[in-house]
């Protein structure tokens, strides 16, 4: 019965990140690593740059030209031996026409139009071109499948993010480091200078207009709160089609990096492409602010302060956090989080490393989730999702959104039992799984005499089992167990339970398909707080598998019984012929309109058995039901 809260189990595999600083494709179920300290630059931009010149038929010649100022550099226009160049007067700087409304609006992750399956007979063309001859000869492979600007530039695009792999030699020794076109694609492996410049340059001989643009960003490394000074530390470009520029990253766009930065992986992450500039601005800061393509511009104070989302988070279809900054302090010793997002995605979460100190409700559109640190401080906290369709369910949760909460004070009364899986409570992923109409929708449920009842209706074909778990308990499991009174009625099931002391409780829900023999999978769970030290109620009758989930008891409902009385029974069981109550005495119930009620004397006795005989030709018992007798 262990699983991640959602019913699944999962194998553990070590941790990588892509290159915007993201673990990718992990289950969170081991301790969280610490942190890496943030990168240095990753290129060395002075204020001269050095552009290669390719007329038509004559050698090639490098010049030096001044930048214009820091973070925006004008080139020539690059004309490739196979295309006519840029036709007409370069592209103009950003202009109005150029800016996207800040904040995000929420209706598109692309600056423009895009339908990625048109794209498909192009991108696995250019997946496919295996050109190193020259930049020249490369791009005049890939245009043979491309025709307008933008089809240009997705086979650029893709043939980089899957043929250039990130240089972690040349990251971590600069001497060694090779950031030329012409050297990026005969070695095929760059930093983040040598994605654009070799862009650039692809994206000239194509006869589309580039820049290369340079700045800070929230990359690998990155740690919340901190501030940005010096030199730019990244590399990226904007492109100019239909009018307008475009902005993107094709370093990002190529894959990731494991923790102590020493192996490259391909993992292609179609985000960066042409990314609309208010999700860009997220995580890229240019040193030229008109380069944001955003009316307003934002500072780089505001850029330092801005909550920080993953790619995964808005690819996922997430849209929005409650608080939207990166750093939040508790109250009372309480720290609360939501995402609202699209129906569909599973959340789970971790507190340094661990899923404990911490609610999580799944909602219809996001979910909410309360944390309680138990020490004053700093503490990391981070969120995962997936999405929940059922041929994805085998894939593992990505961090999409991370927090720093300082705790103040403490609340100890808020712990919660180990066996606790989160997310907790009902949700559209128990409706899912068949569980409707809930008669508690709030993941908590508060009882001050120890009792409480649950109701379901049930989809079709559902068979349910419960559990009752807490810390500390000296019960066993299956006396944990019979304080749960489950009772079938047609499509609906109640769930009694009564608590044999005070204290939080965890109450797991699992079901099967009744026509399944197979074991019951886990759906959720609920946490029941009683405050009441005076509680003690005695367990259920223990039931025998002869008796069916939608018999059920009227009285008694405990499973002790007073010694030296006569107590009244009164079952509801159909399809029974005779019913019989054995203490130091037999006793025969009668059926009154489908209940079988009688009385039962205990004296003498030490437990008393519900017995049924199922038809009126056998001549043997079977037994439904045992209750103990107190002890005089």
């Amino acid at each position: 019965l262990e699983d991640d809260g959602n019913g699944n189990s999962r194998s553990h595999t070590p941790q990588r990140r892509d290159l915007s600083g993201w673990r990718v494709s992990r289950e969170p179920c081991e301790p969280a690593k610490p942190r890496t300290k943030p990168i240095p630059s990753d290129s060395d931009k002075g204020t001269q740059v050095t552009v290669e010149i390719h007329p038509e038929d004559t050698p090639r010649k490098p010049i030096r030209i001044l930048s214009l100022e820091e973070g925006s550099q004008r080139f020539p226009s690059l004309r490739g031996r196979d295309n006519k160049g840029f036709q007409g007067t370069e592209a103009p700087p950003p202009g109005a026409k150029d800016l996207h409304e800040y904040p995000w609006d929420k209706s598109s992750l692309k600056s423009m139009p895009v339908d990625l399956q048109q794209f498909k007979n192009l991108d696995a063309y250019a997946l496919k071109v295996n050109v190193k001859s020259s930049v020249e000869e490369l791009v005049k492979a890939l245009l043979k499948q491309a025709r307008t600007d933008l089809e240009k530039v997705r086979a650029i695009w893709m043939w980089i993010c899957h043929h250039i792999e990130y240089d972690i030699v040349g990251y971590h020794d600069k001497s060694q480091r090779l950031t030329k076109a012409e050297d990026v694609l005969q070695t095929g492996k760059s930093v983040c200078e040598g994605y654009a410049k070799l862009f650039e340059q692809m994206c000239s001989v194509a006869g589309v207009q580039c820049k290369q643009l340079s700045g800070h960003s929230k990359g690998y490394g990155y740690k919340i709160g901190q501030t940005f000074t010096g030199k730019s530390d990244h590399t990226w470009n904007a492109v100019y089609l239909e009018g307008r520029w475009h902005l993107l990253d094709s370093t990002w766009g190529s894959g990731s990096v494991d923790d102590s930065f020493t192996k490259f992986t391909y993992r292609y992450n179609e985000f960066y492409f042409l990314t609309h500039p208010a999700l860009f601005i997220k995580d890229h800061f240019p040193d030229n602010s008109n380069w944001q393509l955003l009316k307003p511009t934002l500072t780089l104070k505001e850029f330092e302060s801005n909550m920080r989302q993953s790619s995964t988070f808005y690819t996922l279809g997430l849209l929005a956090t409650h608080p939207d900054t990166p750093i939040i302090h508790t109250v009372n010793g309480k720290a609360s989080v939501s995402v609202d997002c699209r129906p569909g995605t599973l959340f789970t979460f971790k507190l340094n490393g661990t899923k404990k100190h911490g609610l999580m409700a799944l909602k219809k559109q996001g979910m909410e989730l309360d944390i309680y640190p138990q020490t004053t401080g700093s503490h990391t906290l981070d969120i995962f999702a997936k999405p929940s369709k059922a041929e994805a369910l085998g894939d593992a949760y990505e961090c999409v959104l991370e927090y720093i909460v300082e705790c103040e004070s403490v609340d100890k009364a808020m712990r919660f039992p180990k066996d606790l899986n989160q997310p907790v409570g009902p949700s559209w992923y128990s409706e899912r799984q068949g569980f409707l109409r809930p008669s508690h929708r709030e993941p908590t449920i508060h009882t001050n005499d120890g009792r409480c009842s649950l109701t379901f209706t049930l989809g079709k074909d559902i068979s349910v089992l419960s559990s009752l778990h807490c810390d500390g308990s000296s019960l066993t499991e299956e006396t944990e167990r019979r304080h749960i009174m489950q009772i079938r009625r047609g499509n609906q099931v109640e769930l009694k339970v009564h608590l044999p002391h005070a204290g939080t409780f965890v109450l797991r829900i699992y079901s099967k398909k009744r026509s399944d023999p197979g074991n019951y999978d886990y759906v959720f769970n609920y946490l029941i707080k009683c405050l009441n030290a005076e509680v003690k109620w005695p367990a259920f009758p223990l039931r025998y598998s002869k008796w069916l989930e939608d018999y059920e008891i009227l009285e008694p409902l405990s499973g002790l019984l007073p010694a030296n009385r006569n107590v009244q029974f009164k079952l509801k069981m159909h399809g029974i012929a005779k019913v019989l109550v054995q203490a130091e005495n037999t006793y025969t119930l009668t059926n009154n309109r489908g209940c079988w009620e009688g009385t039962c004397n205990t004296s003498g006795c030490t437990e008393v058995f519900v017995m049924v005989h199922e038809n009126a030709n056998h001549s043997f018992y079977s037994h439904v039901l045992k209750y103990e007798v107190e002890t005089q």
